[in-house]
């Protein structure tokens, strides 16, 4: 069991978020559902919590009413190695919710993700400033985030 676990509230969409996570992420899988019993607060039977682990991440969810919602002060920030990984993760998790610059979408149930591929970070770290204030100046630009027009303006 890893000693920190990402907590995520729902307002009655638990088990649809998680069976969402779960088809997009590689090496995934559901854990378990806790059901609401006599005592409530929610309807007997009907999902109070899920675990479930996204690509080796264990996550917990709670069904626990409309009282918090998600920020995109707090998001999931996904390494890709390749643009066919960020374009398949931008496609799906994006799909019902909203797109921001910087690789930033927020999905459909509200959650922020940031889907990066793993080249910025060194590109924006290079020892040549010049070079890392380009490639800066075309991610500002840009909404998903392409490889290629990062390299290039690594380049110019």
């Amino acid at each position: 069991m890893q000693k920190i676990t990402p907590f995520l509230w729902f307002d009655g969409k638990a088990e649809e978020a998680m069976n969402f996570y779960v088809s997009i992420f590689k090496n995934s899988r559901m854990e378990s559902i806790g059901r609401y019993g006599e005592a409530g607060p929610g309807p007997k039977g009907s999902v109070m919590s899920a675990t479930f682990v996204l690509d080796g991440q264990e996550f917990f969810a709670l069904n626990g009413g409309p009282a918090f919602t998600f920020t995109p002060a707090i998001s999931f920030f996904v390494n890709c190695e390749t643009q066919a990984e960020v374009d398949e993760l931008w496609e799906k998790l994006s799909a019902g919710g909203s797109t921001q610059r910087c690789g930033w979408l927020q999905d459909k149930f509200g959650v922020s993700w940031q889907i990066v591929p793993s080249i910025l970070g060194k590109l924006l770290q290079d020892k040549d400033a010049a070079k890392s204030s380009r490639v800066m100046k075309a991610m500002m630009q840009m909404n998903k985030l392409d490889i290629r027009g990062l390299e290039q303006a690594a380049a110019q």
